[in-house]
């Protein structure tokens, strides 16, 4: 049994879900429709784009959704809620139409990434789960992106779990991280619930066990001939770790016809370690033998080694990855859109004196355009969810807050991006495996200009409204302006 299957997790919701939702059946507002829209408003780290990541995990939720005889009886202890609100709670079955963008996509600000519409009690209580499964993981993806793009191609494994925020973050970090590129984790439940590579050799202790550094070395490689790569930082790197790393490698392995699988460097200076190492390990004749990096690492001390001409040939990304610990915070919202009643849609918005909190009204999907010469993205649209694009007729692109910078676009393909996921409470996504997600994430950011995916002033990727939702948008500022 997996982890995911072990968690029952309807219970866990702000609990302000609970009091509007016995409100809601009290009032009798049970049967009104609302649209509920999930959004970011500003990409982490200052970078070009986000991830979105945590689909298959909300799915998994949403099909578990009920309350048992414990939840009611917990509910009932707190003698808030009326009879008829437990009574329907222990009758509860999920109904509501449920839109995703699927996992792997880059996502911008401001554009709806998850759309719910449902019987408002439905609709309003996930919001704390679907919330905080999409914010971490996203989160995480995002910043695993970043790192496995500062680092060119060269293999990056998650090594956070020990630093990680809870059980739960290490394990769907390792996940979140995958999809954002990683080659592998140190999450040994990650790889049995996800299929994810687990990767992981020693640590200081088991060179610290042996009487010497030798001894440890060579304890290792007659248990794992086929795997040895030894953690040579214990003591001095380049007096006694890698000189003791090569006689092993001449002493256990030549003799056998195996070669080593590396060395790995958590301390010290790294540009100018990795650099006497590599000249050792090649002037003993093991030029194929690899050099690991670990110790605090993240985007910009990976470029900055790089730029250094650091010889290292793979890294392990711990704390700072699976914490995000520069910007840990990824601040998805999830805002009513709409209201139903009779068959009439109602929009809603919200205003604020924060420019930024204003919110997009009404039943919405998001449409993105590529050139089709090139095949990169071009700009993403918001549209009313009722909205066609035509491909073979020009497209006049504008700035919803700087209306008179517009751009017309011919010769593009346009893809929806929110795609069905529910169906009156029944699931119609089918989810991808893992690996599927991640290379789907690589293409998608491969769509991307260079000038989206730079670390520093990254480009602003346009995110306009089409007319009909910039209008619908300017006549309900109107309306309530005014009053």
């Amino acid at each position: 049994m997996s982890f995911e299957e072990t968690l029952n997790l309807t219970m866990l919701a702000d609990f302000y879900e609970l009091t509007m939702a016995n409100g809601y059946l009290e009032g009798g507002l049970e049967n009104r429709i609302a649209y509920f829209d999930i959004f970011f408003r500003k990409i982490p780290d200052n970078g070009g784009f986000a991830i979105m990541a945590g689909v298959e995990q909300v799915i998994r939720y949403l099909d578990k959704l009920q309350f048992n005889e414990e939840d009611i009886a917990y509910l009932r202890s707190k003698e808030l809620f009326s009879e008829k609100f437990l009574q329907y709670l222990s009758k509860f079955k999920f109904s509501c139409d449920v839109w995703m963008v699927p996992e792997g996509t880059p996502i911008f600000p401001h554009e709806p990434i998850l759309t719910v519409r449902g019987p408002v009690i439905e609709a309003q209580f996930i919001e704390t789960m679907l919330l905080l499964t999409i914010n971490h993981q996203s989160l995480i993806a995002t910043k695993a992106n970043r790192i496995v793009r500062a680092a060119e191609g060269r293999p990056v494994m998650e090594f956070g779990s020990r630093r990680a925020q809870g059980y739960d973050g290490a394990i769907f970090g390792a996940r979140a991280s995958y999809i954002g590129g990683c080659v592998g984790t140190a999450c040994t439940l990650a790889e049995r619930d996800f299929n994810i590579p687990a990767f992981g050799t020693m640590a200081h202790s088991w060179v610290q066990m042996f009487p010497s550094e030798l001894e440890a070395f060579r304890a290792y490689a007659q248990t794992y001939p086929y795997d040895c790569v030894f953690l040579v930082d214990t003591y001095n790197v380049l007096k006694s770790g890698v000189p003791n790393a090569i006689k092993i490698f001449d002493e256990e392995l030549a003799p056998r016809g195996i070669r080593p699988k590396g060395i790995r460097l958590d301390s010290g200076d790294i540009t100018y370690l990795s650099k006497q190492a590599r000249k050792q390990l090649d002037r003993a004749g093991y030029p194929d033998c690899k050099i690991v990096v670990s110790n605090s690492l993240d985007e910009y001390i990976i470029r900055e080694l790089l730029v250094q001409g650091a010889k290292v040939d793979s890294f392990g990304v711990g704390e700072r990855l699976i914490t995000s610990k520069s910007e840990p915070v990824f601040g998805a919202v999830y805002k009513l859109a709409a209201i139903e009643e009779d068959g009439i849609m109602t929009p809603k918005i919200k205003i604020s004196e924060n420019v930024e909190k204003l919110t997009n009204p009404g039943f919405k999907q998001v449409w993105r355009f590529f050139d089709r010469e090139t095949g990169k993205a071009i700009a993403d649209v918001i549209t009313l969810a009722d909205e066609e694009i035509d491909e073979s007729r020009t497209y006049e692109l504008f700035d919803p807050s700087h209306t008179w910078k517009r751009k017309r676009v011919t010769n593009f393909h346009a893809r929806k991006l929110l795609v069905p996921a529910y169906v009156k409470g029944e699931c119609v996504y089918d989810i991808p495996d893992l690996k599927t997600v991640r290379a789907y994430c690589q293409e998608q950011v491969d769509t991307l200009w260079d000038e989206v995916l730079r670390f520093e002033n990254p480009h602003t990727y346009y995110v306009d409204l089409s007319k009909a939702l910039w209008q619908l948008k300017e006549d309900l500022l109107a309306e309530y302006l005014i009053k």
